[in-house]
């Protein structure tokens, strides 16, 4: 447990966190890889390059240091980035190493001593918390499909628009596969010829759960973040095998009577294709409706499976940011909150989101807009972010 007195010094460093967090999590990263480059076979080479996994480690440095008092708020937290975790192996015995690199990154950025109070507290913090961790992942262990890494049978590949491709797995030792709540992920671990390290990605589960198969519908990315998705769609056929982690992830749909909106940016439809789906089975009264905002109608995915499910009372609407005719989908342009006015049904409505980020920032700004409480607002992300902040419009 944290005395008063280590807390009280946590919640002094939480302006030094905001201004200085980032370069602390990059000088971490950059001395962790330098002199154990092993685990460059289970992080995400391509958001350490970008800044995006230093970023989100002191975003969530500064949320630790905000609820210390009360560890507790962290729980959602915690059980999101436990099943990144789990899903990728990470395990307990890296939690010492991890926090003795991560002490060693604040002394040295915010040059203070060993033996300084500011250590020393964070030193206790992240025991406590690591120990959360470690407890949480160790259940999610017991409780997954399988241990680490399976190899699963490519069954099928079809192409669903000029850049996304679905592959269907089955596990290649012939036992079935276990079940998974829609909206939940696997990861692939990809070992490329050429490349030093493998690379682990993950994608979302895009068909309902017992058909026998999972599927993942992938965009071919372009640049560095494209290596593993121009791997799948070039060099993996029917017939290869894919080594994956059992389903993860806590983004899931919640059984209600409250109508249900979901919002797709792009291939961001692959999780809640899984949720719709599943929900027309379960509760066919249930009134859903899906706005999906697309580049154009070339990349768009799925957009036949959306359609078939569109039967009343679901609804389905297609926003098309660069139509190649006046007539196409259902609006013009990038998303707006007239747009939403129009499209979301006028009671209160659960929101599921998903979609590049930049595209979910803008989303939640408009959805805060015509007055969409955060509480009902769902969400996942594609990359290392935990968590969505409404007021910061971006472009998409």
């Amino acid at each position: 447990m944290l005395t008063e007195a280590q807390k009280e010094t946590i919640k002094a460093t939480i302006p030094v966190l905001e201004e200085h967090g980032t370069t602390v999590t990059t000088h971490f990263y950059n001395t962790l890889f330098e002199d154990h480059p092993e685990l460059l076979h289970v992080f995400n080479h391509v958001h350490q390059k970008t800044g995006m996994q230093p970023r989100a480690l002191a975003h969530s440095l500064y949320q630790a240091a905000v609820h210390i008092d009360r560890l507790e708020a962290i729980g959602p937290f915690v059980e999101r980035v436990a099943h990144k975790h789990r899903s990728i192996g990470v395990r307990a015995e890296h939690y010492p190493l991890v926090g003795e690199y991560l002490l060693r990154a604040m002394q040295e950025k915010l040059n203070l001593e060993k033996d300084h109070p500011v250590i020393e507290a964070w030193g206790a913090a992240y025991g406590v918390i690591a120990d959360i961790f470690i407890e949480t992942e160790k259940k999610m262990y017991e409780a997954a499909g399988w241990d680490g890494f399976e190899e699963l049978e490519v069954v099928t590949k079809r192409q669903e628009s000029s850049e996304i491709t679905s592959f269907y797995v089955k596990r290649a030792n012939g036992k079935p596969l276990p079940p998974f709540e829609p909206g939940q992920y696997i990861s692939i671990m990809a070992q490329i010829s050429g490349e030093q390290y493998t690379h682990i990605r993950q994608y979302s589960l895009s068909d309902q759960p017992d058909t026998g198969y999972y599927r993942i519908s992938v965009k071919r990315e372009s640049g560095p973040d494209g290596i593993v998705s121009n791997w799948l769609h070039d060099s993996v056929h029917v017939g290869s095998t894919l080594p994956a982690s059992a389903p993860a992830g806590d983004f899931t749909v919640k059984s209600s009577h409250t109508p249900a909106v979901f919002i797709a940016g792009g291939v961001g439809i692959t999780p809640l294709i899984s949720m719709m789906k599943q929900q027309k089975e379960a509760e066919p009264e249930r009134p859903m409706t899906l706005i999906h905002a697309v580049r154009d109608r070339r990349t768009a995915g799925l957009t036949a499976e959306t359609k078939d499910w569109a039967t009343a009372p679901h609804k389905r609407f297609l926003v098309i940011e660069h139509p190649a005719h006046s007539e196409d989908g259902d609006a013009q342009g990038r998303l707006t909150a007239a747009m939403l006015r129009r499209f979301m049904p006028e009671q209160p409505a659960d929101v599921y989101l998903c979609g590049p980020e930049a595209f979910m920032q803008t989303a939640a700004g408009l959805l805060s807009q015509i007055g969409v409480s955060d509480d009902r607002i769902h969400y996942e992300f594609f990359g290392p972010g935990t968590a969505l902040e409404p007021a910061m419009l971006e472009e998409y």
